[in-house]
């Protein structure tokens, strides 16, 4: 199954018209399919003429650069007293939902065999760097979430990298985000109200294949997002699978010049569980391996690096139904909670939060 591709173009050419009502039968029904994807698939794949192939590719190759640097440097950029939610996190910390939430466990075995995903049997073997996008407000109850940035000795490229990167994919989700609305049948800022000043992190992973490139080795384990919305670009090894909301397991193939979309908990909860957080998992496949073959016969980096943005909710935005969605029989599922609070609620589910705070200054 393929993923439908929505080109922006069209709204972007219209983007910055403040009316509602204008928009063509042609755009309407355009935000619609977006709208229905994200519902039926929990995914969406998208061509944004502002993220180019280059773009991503200036990346990945720094991130590669960054992540076979050696275990002593990178640990320099650990801030674990933060809930590990600016700098690095190592490889072996996080730990992946489905090890812990016995609910999500009895689901899984509930499943049709091939749906199945592997089954964790420890942290995650991904390392994770987290570099904050946008600004923070100067005034909120969840200081840690919105913490100064960590920049590591040795790459005076990095902020300029990491911002131009950044802000390009926050604008692309910026965009699904409006037409989503429009979509759903809401005001268009609805949600774009909603994620300003809020804690959007570019969050690249790193996976070594060097040491973790046998097949079926679980990478990141069967989990879904916290945030609103997640986009990626294109990664140079495969082995990203995604469950629709039928329960069918897909993997993803990205197109070249387009970005994946994926939906996070906090859209479901402004949806009152209309769309649903998308499930997923990396996984080393036989694809991911002749990726691998081909990429030593180029003498290229064996790291895997997702290029990957989490886009929030304003910490102090309260998460709830919006709009017809308060009045679904399932609202009474996502009570009001500030967005800040539910995050922090999660972090500590999945080993990010409650480290001991004596251990580094």
């Amino acid at each position: 199954m393929n993923l439908p591709v929505i080109d922006l173009s069209p709204y972007l050419a219209i983007a910055g018209d403040d009316s509602d009502h204008k928009l063509s039968p042609e755009l309407t029904a355009l935000c619609g399919d977006l709208s229905r994807s994200l519902r039926e698939t929990g995914a969406l794949l998208v061509k944004d003429p502002r993220c180019s192939v280059e773009d991503n590719d200036r990346f990945i190759d720094m991130m590669e650069k960054y992540f076979s640097s050696p275990h002593e440097f990178k640990v320099l950029q650990e801030r674990p007293h933060l809930h590990y939610q600016v700098g690095v996190t190592p490889e072996k910390v996080e730990v992946p939902r489905s090890l812990i939430d016995e609910e999500m466990q009895e689901k899984l075995k509930a499943m049709p065999k091939e749906y199945q995903p592997h089954t964790p049997v420890g942290p995650d073997l991904k390392w994770r760097y987290f570099w904050r996008i946008g600004p923070r407000p100067s005034d909120t109850r969840f200081q840690e979430l919105n913490a100064e940035p960590v920049i590591p000795d040795g790459f005076p490229e990095w902020k300029e990298t990491m911002d131009s990167w950044g802000y390009k994919m926050i604008s692309a989700l910026k965009v699904v985000a409006e037409m989503a609305a429009i979509g759903f049948g809401l005001p268009k800022d609805a949600f774009t109200s909603l994620m300003k000043q809020g804690p959007h992190l570019l969050a690249p992973t790193g996976s070594d294949l060097q040491k973790y490139g046998q097949e079926g080795t679980i990478l990141a384990g069967y989990h879904y997002d916290l945030n609103f919305l997640t986009i990626h670009g294109k990664s140079r090894f495969p082995g990203l699978y995604i469950w629709l909301r039928n329960g069918q397991k897909v993997e993803v193939k990205v197109p070249v010049g387009c970005l994946l979309i994926q939906t996070g908990k906090q859209i479901e909860w402004l949806t009152g569980g209309d769309c649903i957080a998308g499930m997923h998992e990396v996984v080393v496949t036989n694809k991911t391996i002749d990726a691998i073959r081909l990429a030593e016969e180029q003498k290229r980096s064996l790291w895997r690096v997702s290029s990957t943005l989490f886009a929030h909710i304003a910490s102090d935005a309260v998460l709830k139904p919006l709009g017809q969605f308060a009045e679904s029989p399932l609202s009474g599922k996502y009570p009001p909670i500030f967005a800040g609070e539910y995050v922090e609620q999660e972090l500590a589910v999945i080993n990010l939060k409650g480290k001991d705070e004596n251990l580094h200054d």
